[in-house]
Formats: C-alpha cells, structure tokens, sequence
C-alpha cells in the first residue's frame, strides 16, 4: 500500500501525484483480482489508513479509497496503519486502529475488519457488539496462543464445536464440528452486520 502514500511517492507517471494516480495500482488489482476470483468468495483488502504524519496519508483519504475499492468488488477492508514511515509517532494502545475500522465502516458503507492490539475476548465482542467494526482480525494473539478462540468461546459462555480428533479434550457436551452451510452462513452475517444506511 506504500504506493498510495503521498510522502513515499515521487512519481510523476500515472500512478504518482494526485490521490487518483497514487492509488490508480491498487485499483487495478482489485479489479484484476475480482475478475478472477469466484463471485461468492470474499475479497479482503488490507490498507494502512493512515501513515500518523501530518501531510501524509490519512483517514478522509481511506475512506475515498474505500468507496472506490467497493465499486470495485471489494467486501471488506482490513484497517491497519502506520508502518510506511520510520519516523511517525504512533499513540499505540489496546484497539488503537479500531477507530478507523469504524469511520470507513460508517463513511464508506463496506464491510471493515478491526486490527492491533486486540488480545481478550471481551474487546473483541466489544468491538463487533457496538458497530465498530464487523471482523476482529488477529495476528500475533494468535501466535501468543493458539487457542485463544477457543479460550474466547469458553469465556464469552458460547457453544463452539470442536474436530472430532480433539472431543475426549472438549468441555462436556462439546458436539462434533460439521461441514458448513455456506449460504446459511452468509444469510446470518448479513442478518447479524449489516451496513448501516447513510
């Protein structure tokens, strides 16, 4: 995404200077990538919504990407930040990205995952109970501990099932994962974080 920020790029071709050249690569490829990709499979982009340095990339500029990104096939967009460059003073806290996550949700009208900093599961259901976001994506928790959705589970009292390999380590009463119904599952997401009208 660095090729999108205003103080990482020089270029004066078509894809540097203005907000529309900068970002004209990223849209190619989400176009390119929608066009291959079968229709009922969500497409994901993952963006840094703003670079933390005052005349760089920022958030009004994420959420103009995003209204384009989603005419373009893009479902959801995974709202990260930072990390272009090495000078930026970041404000780093448990959710500090989730803020950006909710004004492209709201702004944009897409789909929008949370990321950074997010560890418990309290937070997270936090985050998707008050319309902040509809995904809470994670990196390094999970890494920290693997089985840290099934931890959540526990802790947020809600059933999950477990592969049927693991079930004699289950809580009693855990039933036997089974294969998923797809379009059950799209209809209860679309019931569960619809997008709210402007």
């Amino acid at each position: 995404m660095s090729f999108c920020h205003p103080l990482a790029i020089n270029e004066t071709d078509a894809y540097g200077g203005s907000f529309e050249n900068r970002t004209r690569l990223l849209r190619e490829i989400v176009a390119a990538v929608r066009r291959s990709w079968p229709e009922q499979a969500p497409l994901f982009v993952r963006i840094s919504a703003t670079d933390w340095i005052d005349g760089g990339w920022d958030i009004d500029q994420s959420v103009a990407l995003a209204r384009q990104l989603k005419e373009l096939g893009a479902d959801l967009i995974d709202c990260s930040s930072g990390g272009n460059l090495p000078h930026a003073t970041i404000a780093v806290g448990p959710g500090y990205q989730t803020p950006f996550a909710e004004q492209i949700r709201r702004q944009a009208n897409l789909l929008t995952g949370a990321v950074g900093m997010i560890t418990s599961s309290i937070q997270a259901e936090h985050i998707l109970l008050t319309g902040q976001a509809d995904a809470v994506i994670m990196a390094r928790e999970l890494l920290r501990d693997p089985y840290w959705p099934l931890r959540a589970a526990r802790e947020l009292r809600q059933p999950v099932s477990w592969p049927v390999q693991y079930l004699r380590a289950a809580p009693e009463g855990s039933q036997p994962r089974v294969p998923v119904d797809l379009k059950n599952l799209e209809s209860c997401f679309e019931e569960q974080h619809a997008i709210p009208k402007p």
